[in-house]
C-alpha cells in the first residue's frame, strides 16, 4: 500500500495596481515596433487607479532618456532617442588591445 501525501494547496500572489500597470508599460516601451519607432503611446485604464498612475508617471518622468509628453485625453506619449553602447553606464565595451585574434 502507498501513501501519497496530500500538499497544501499554493496561495496565489495578486499583483498590485503598481506592478500591473508598470508590467503594462515595460511591456508596451519593450514591444519591437516601439523600440524601432522609438516611441510608445500609454493609454489610462479604467482599472488604472489615481495613485498608481501618478506613481508610475513619476517614475518614468524621473527617467533622464525618456521624453514624456502629457496629452489632453489622459494618455502619455512617452519618446526616447536611440542610445549608443558608449554612452550607457550599465554596460562594459571592451576597447581592441594592440594583440592580435587569439586564433
Amino acid at each position: 500500500m502507498s501513501y501519497h501525501m496530500k500538499s497544501a494547496p499554493e496561495l496565489r500572489q495578486e499583483m498590485t495596481g503598481i506592478e500591473r500597470l508598470s508590467l503594462r508599460v515595460s511591456s508596451m516601451i519593450n514591444h519591437p515596433l516601439a523600440q524601432t519607432q522609438r516611441w510608445v503611446l500609454v493609454h489610462r485604464l479604467d482599472t488604472d487607479g489615481d495613485a498608481e498612475w501618478d506613481e508610475v508617471m513619476g517614475l518614468l518622468s524621473e527617467t533622464p532618456e525618456l521624453d514624456l509628453t502629457f496629452n489632453d485625453d489622459d494618455s502619455v506619449t512617452v519618446r526616447w532617442q536611440r542610445s549608443s553602447v558608449e554612452a550607457r553606464d550599465d554596460i562594459i565595451v571592451e576597447q581592441g588591445s594592440d594583440q592580435g585574434a587569439p586564433f
